[in-house]
């Protein structure tokens, strides 16, 4: 390798380690990317109306804050309350059940009793254990609290900045690619915002959808705490697989305090029908138009992300998958391995055609008594079937 080659891949190193230790404030700013998608597609939809662009970004901004306040001024205060509700039920739940768990011992035989029940049963007891210490450390949660307080309002921020000039900031990121290849990255990038705003439009449907049909069901059935429990499925869709059967945690502990078995069994039917029919009617319904993922990619990515950006790499996976579904399949697929051609004097070239010459074309069947036709050797010779064998 030439000097040139060696500073360019230390270079390159370079990059590669940069990036990674910055990998969390990247990801913040692709949560950037997708708000600034989101307004930006709710602007274009105003500027149909013949509204400039200057005054539908304000108009879309206006519409995203009355929006938000709605929901937090009629949606947030009910379901902290409920909430609380379901946190003190919880607490309750956990003071009754060392005297459970006793009773429950009490009952069994002697020959299958677990000598380690009476220590489990004074932990939970004691003043000192660890489950009060969970509720006392005030200052990591103030702390953690005002770091994700933080890294919302930078968030919204840099989306606002990107929405106001969108092209600009492409402009600067195009001049990362190549000269020749900065019209088709173009392109990429605007087949990755169609998917993400596709994705977004769909995911807020489908958690609707979910939301409604939970918050009947769980009132038909008479579970407490309806509202909450709805509210907090159809947030945690956004999180395929793995959100749905998260949701299903409270209302079912909530059921089992109620005392009513069947509630239980039927809160578990009731959210096993609900996501099958979110999953298999739903969503490939009005997510006709967006990128396909099949659901073990999808599960993949959500272990592959969570494990490199934490909790945050979990909510954004689908998103991220989807980003890196369109550039695999736009560049290196259609770009590249499409248009794949052999150098002509390299051994895979010599294979390929090798493994043609072996595969003899079926000749069609002519007539001897056609005035046309030619009679075919019916075994060639050596010189015929090897040219490069003829003696000089």
């Amino acid at each position: 390798m030439k000097l040139g080659d060696w500073v360019s891949l230390l270079c390159f190193l370079a990059a590669t380690y940069i990036l990674w230790q910055i990998r969390p404030l990247l990801l913040l700013f692709f949560a950037a990317v997708v708000i600034a998608i989101a307004l930006n597609s709710l602007t274009n939809q105003i500027r149909k109306f013949n509204v400039p662009r200057r005054v539908a970004i304000p108009i879309a901004i206006g519409i995203s804050i009355l929006v938000a306040a709605l929901f937090i001024l009629g949606i947030v205060p009910p379901f902290v309350e409920q909430f609380r509700l379901l946190v003190d039920l919880l607490v309750s739940f956990s003071q009754t059940l060392p005297a459970r768990i006793a009773e429950l011992q009490a009952n069994l035989p002697e020959r299958i009793r677990l000598p380690e029940v009476n220590e489990f049963i004074d932990w939970l007891s004691a003043p000192d254990s660890a489950v009060l210490d969970v509720f006392s450390n005030f200052f990591s949660f103030v702390n953690s609290s005002l770091r994700v307080a933080l890294q919302t309002l930078f968030v919204v921020v840099l989306a606002l900045m990107m929405l106001t000039n969108p092209s600009a900031y492409l402009e600067g990121i195009l001049l990362l690619f190549p000269s020749f290849y900065r019209q088709r990255a173009r392109e990429i990038f605007g087949i990755c915002e169609l998917a993400l705003g596709n994705w977004l439009a769909g995911i807020i449907i489908s958690s609707i959808f979910v939301f409604t049909c939970s918050f009947v069901g769980l009132l038909f059935l008479g579970v407490d705490l309806a509202f909450a429990h709805a509210l907090l499925a159809g947030i945690l869709n956004f999180i395929p697989n793995l959100g749905p059967t998260l949701s299903m945690g409270f209302p079912l502990v909530v059921a089992l305090l109620a005392e009513e078995p069947w509630k239980a069994i039927a809160v578990i039917i009731l959210y096993v029908i609900i996501q099958q029919i979110e999953s298999y009617w739903v969503t490939p319904t009005i997510m006709a138009h967006q990128v396909s993922l099949l659901p073990a990619f999808t599960l993949i990515a959500q272990i592959f992300f969570a494990s490199i950006f934490g909790f945050l790499g979990l909510l954004l996976a689908l998103p991220l998958t989807v980003v890196a579904k369109t550039w695999l399949q736009e560049l290196l697929i259609k770009d590249v391995l499409n248009h794949w051609e052999l150098a002509p004097n390299s051994r895979f070239q010599q294979a390929k055609l090798a493994l043609e010459a072996q595969v003899t074309p079926i000749q069609p069947k002519i007539s001897s008594n056609s005035p046309d036709s030619t009679q075919l050797p019916t075994q060639s010779s050596p010189e015929t079937a090897h040219p490069k064998m003829r003696e000089p």
